[in-house]
């Protein structure tokens, strides 16, 4: 499917007013800048979405047929203001409201395709990697990404419990293993707790000596840039070296209050990562994917990973082939800034870990000629004779003033 942009490409206008749906253009600022006002007057039930937009049959079916143990809808006011009303095509809608190919599951889909739940070490603390764990602290979305790799437990899902006193057993626990030095906290999203019991969190866990880094995985920014306020960032500001990683998908999302929220992390001194999941429909294409980078970078965040969407059940319509995501990362590397191309990465289904995936560069050896690629799709050899132990041949006296200069360690062999 062929990737549209949103008629909610009007979220780049100045005048928020421009964006708010009928329903909300009456509210005062006050309110709409509320981020609690904001979560509680999310879109939920069916009633309030047909209020906002114009369902189609499929939407209809699809929210009708959510069960109990489904994952549920929550959409922020806000961030309805960039869906277009009438497209179900529209990228941001995609990701939200479901469709009905969400109810079947299809080969190799799995329910918790990252297996986590297997590396799990005490209630809601996954220690996979060495170095590092995951600390799942809440399991509460401001909205509810149809693609989402815990849709298993985000939401109420049955047989997951949130509760603050499974961060003492997970403080306890990375306290008694010295080689963890690194904590991603999320979820969920960790921004939707309260100021004061993120102060708690982060101070439980900066109290642990030999704990370096510690990471926050959000979509806030993105959804409810509200919640970024000078209270808060003065919470986190005081726990570096602290990281965030923010989840964005499409340009459409890159509207002044986003940007706004993201350059008041930085000026607090937390560097910026983006997170994206590549989406069919919705970020397939590198036009899209470039200006998404690009405008990530103006935000002053770092295009940091590219995932292939995981696995999850039902998530067929939204997964795209590997090899849009290779041609992707070929259309970035070498024709825009280095700092603007993530690392595509797959994560492993079952627990094998982040995988990354790239372009083919090297292309073959000639005996100490290693053969490159590079982006414009010319064939160099590089001499790899580090560590030969013969000594290098001297130039020989009777050479030619004219002969080729081969001092370059990089020669081109075709176009």
């Amino acid at each position: 499917m062929a990737t549209q942009e949103p008629q909610a490409r009007i979220g780049t206008a100045s005048d928020p007013h421009t964006r708010r749906p009928a329903a909300w253009r009456g509210v005062a600022d006050a309110d709409w800048n509320d981020w609690h006002w904001q979560a509680r007057n999310s879109l939920r039930r069916l009633e309030q979405l047909e209020q906002a937009f114009s369902l189609g049959d499929d939407e209809k079916a699809a929210i009708s047929a959510l069960g109990r143990n489904s994952l549920p809808i929550a959409i922020t006011p806000y961030y309805a203001s960039l869906i277009d009303a009438e497209d179900p095509a529209c990228p941001i809608r995609r990701t939200l409201i479901p469709s009905t190919e969400e109810l079947h599951t299809a080969p190799g889909e799995l329910r918790d395709p990252c297996g986590e739940d297997n590396d799990t070490v005490v209630p809601g603390l996954v220690h996979r990697y060495p170095d590092r764990v995951l600390l799942l602290a809440t399991g509460t979305c401001a909205v509810y990404c149809r693609y989402c790799t815990r849709s298993r437990m985000v939401g109420g899902g049955e047989g997951y419990s949130f509760q603050r006193e499974q961060w003492r057993q997970a403080a306890d626990y990375i306290a008694a293993h010295p080689s963890i030095r690194d904590v991603l906290i999320s979820g969920g999203d960790p921004l939707l707790l309260e100021d004061h019991h993120l102060d708690e969190l982060l101070g439980m866990l900066r109290a642990i000596p030999h704990l370096e880094i510690i990471r926050i995985g959000t979509k806030i920014p993105a959804v409810m840039p509200q919640r970024i306020t000078p209270k808060l960032t003065a919470v986190l500001r005081k726990y570096h070296p602290f990281y965030l990683s923010v989840h964005f998908i499409h340009p459409s999302e890159l509207t002044p209050e986003a940007v706004a929220a993201c350059e008041r992390l930085a000026d607090a001194g937390i560097p910026l990562g983006s997170q994206t999941v590549l989406l069919k429909g919705v970020n397939d294409t590198p036009q899209i994917m470039r200006e998404l980078m690009h405008g990530l970078l103006k935000a002053r965040v770092r295009p940091y990973y590219l995932y292939q969407c995981d696995p999850i059940a039902g998530s067929g319509h939204l997964r795209t082939a590997v090899a849009d995501g290779v041609k992707i990362i070929e259309a970035l590397r070498g024709h825009t800034t280095g700092y603007a191309v993530p690392t595509y990465v797959i994560d492993a289904p079952g627990g094998g870990g982040k995988v990354p995936v790239s372009p083919h560069y090297v292309v073959g050896q000639m005996g100490e000629q290693i053969v490159l690629r590079n982006y414009a799709n010319q064939m160099y050899e590089y001499p790899d004779t580090a560590g030969r132990t013969e000594a290098p041949q001297a130039p020989s006296d009777d050479a030619p003033d004219d002969a080729p200069d081969d001092s370059s360690a990089l020669r081109m062999i075709r176009p």
